[in-house]
C-alpha cells in the first residue's frame, strides 16, 4: 500500500517554498518578479487578485471546519455594544444598560445549547458567533460554561479588533470580506438567533431572512431575542399591509425573551416546505388607514425636527 507521500509524485508547495530561502543572494534572486506567486504577499493583495483572495476566504474556514468535523451550527448575531450586567454602568446610554439581561440570555442559552451540541461530540449545533465583545462574547462565554467548543467568525474593523478570549483558538477565524464572513455564517446553520443590535445585526438579519423568503436557504428556526426590541425598531405589520412582503413572511420568525424559550422553539420548530407563491397583496381599507396613521405620525416627527 501506498504512503501519502508516495501517492503524490510531485513536489509540494511546502518544499519548494522553502527551497526558494536558500537560493544565492543575487540581484535577480531579491527581484519581486522571482518570489513564488503563491508565497509573494505583495502580489496576492494586488486589486486584480480580488477573486482569488475571495476563494482563499472562502476555502480556507470551509476546509478547518470539515477537519473539526463540523456539521452543523447554532448561529448568535447580536450587538456588541451590549455589556454583561456585571458592568452595565459602563454603557453609552441608560437604554443599552437596560439591555444587559440579553448578555446572560445569550450565554445560557449557548450553555444549553453547547450541552446538546456534546451529545454528538461536538460535530453538531456548534455554537457560531461573530467573535466579537458584547452578545458574540456572551456566546461563546456559555460554550466555556458548558466546557464545550465555539465558533468565532471576527472581522478586521478599524475598532474594537481582537476575538473575544471565550472563542475556540482553532476555531477562532479572521476575515476580510464581509459576504464570505456572512456565506460561513449560514452554511452549516441549523438555527439562527438574533439578539439586539445595530447596523451590523441588521444586515446579518436580513440577509439570512431574505435568502430563506427566496428559497435560496432551507427553512430553519429563526428566533429574534427581545420582542419588545424588535418591534419598537422595525414595524413588521406596515411591511405585510403594504404588500411589500407576504402575511406569511411574517411566519419566518419568532420572537422569544429567554433561553429557555428559544430552546424549547428549536426542539418544537415546524417545518414548513419551500414558500408558496402568493398573490400581490391587496390592502383592506382598515390596512389603508393604519399605513396613513403611520404616515401621518412621521411626518409629524419630520415636522418637529426640521
Amino acid at each position: 500500500m501506498m504512503s501519502k507521500d508516495q501517492a503524490k509524485p510531485f513536489r509540494d508547495a511546502h518544499t519548494d517554498r522553502a527551497a526558494t530561502q536558500d537560493a544565492p543572494d543575487t540581484p535577480q534572486t531579491r527581484a519581486p518578479a522571482y518570489k513564488l506567486a503563491f508565497a509573494d504577499d505583495e502580489f496576492l493583495c494586488r486589486d486584480e487578485l480580488r477573486p482569488v483572495r475571495l476563494q482563499l476566504e472562502l476555502l480556507k474556514p470551509e476546509l478547518m471546519l470539515d477537519e473539526a468535523g463540523i456539521n452543523s451550527t447554532i448561529v448568535l448575531f447580536g450587538g456588541a455594544r451590549i455589556p454583561e450586567p456585571a458592568k452595565k454602568e459602563t454603557a453609552r446610554t441608560k437604554a443599552l444598560a437596560d439591555l444587559s439581561s440579553f448578555y446572560d440570555e445569550a450565554r445560557e442559552f449557548s450553555r444549553l445549547m453547547t450541552l446538546k451540541s456534546k451529545e454528538s461530540d461536538g460535530k453538531e449545533n456548534v455554537i457560531v458567533t461573530g467573535g466579537g465583545p458584547g452578545v458574540m462574547e456572551a456566546g461563546n462565554r456559555g460554550a466555556i460554561d458548558a466546557n464545550g467548543a465555539s465558533i468565532g467568525l471576527n472581522i478586521v474593523l478599524p475598532f474594537e479588533q481582537a476575538p473575544n478570549e471565550y472563542v475556540t483558538p482553532e476555531l477562532c477565524f479572521n476575515f476580510h470580506y464581509f459576504a464570505i464572513r456572512k456565506m460561513h455564517f449560514l452554511m452549516r446553520a441549523r438555527a439562527i438567533c438574533v439578539f439586539p443590535g445595530g447596523f451590523g445585526t441588521l444586515d446579518e438579519m436580513f440577509e439570512a431572512l431574505t435568502l430563506i423568503q427566496t428559497g435560496r436557504m432551507q427553512r430553519v428556526p429563526f428566533l429574534l431575542f427581545g420582542k419588545a426590541f424588535w418591534e419598537g425598531i422595525i414595524n413588521w405589520d406596515v411591511l405585510a399591509d403594504s404588500g411589500t412582503i407576504s402575511d406569511e413572511d411574517l411566519d419566518l420568525f419568532r420572537f422569544v425573551d429567554t433561553a429557555a424559550e428559544a430552546m424549547n422553539l428549536i426542539e418544537n420548530w415546524e417545518t414548513s416546505s419551500r414558500r408558496r407563491k402568493s398573490p400581490a397583496a391587496k390592502l383592506s381599507p382598515h390596512s389603508i388607514h393604519r399605513l396613513g396613521s403611520n404616515f401621518g405620525r412621521q411626518s409629524a416627527n419630520f415636522n418637529v425636527v426640521r
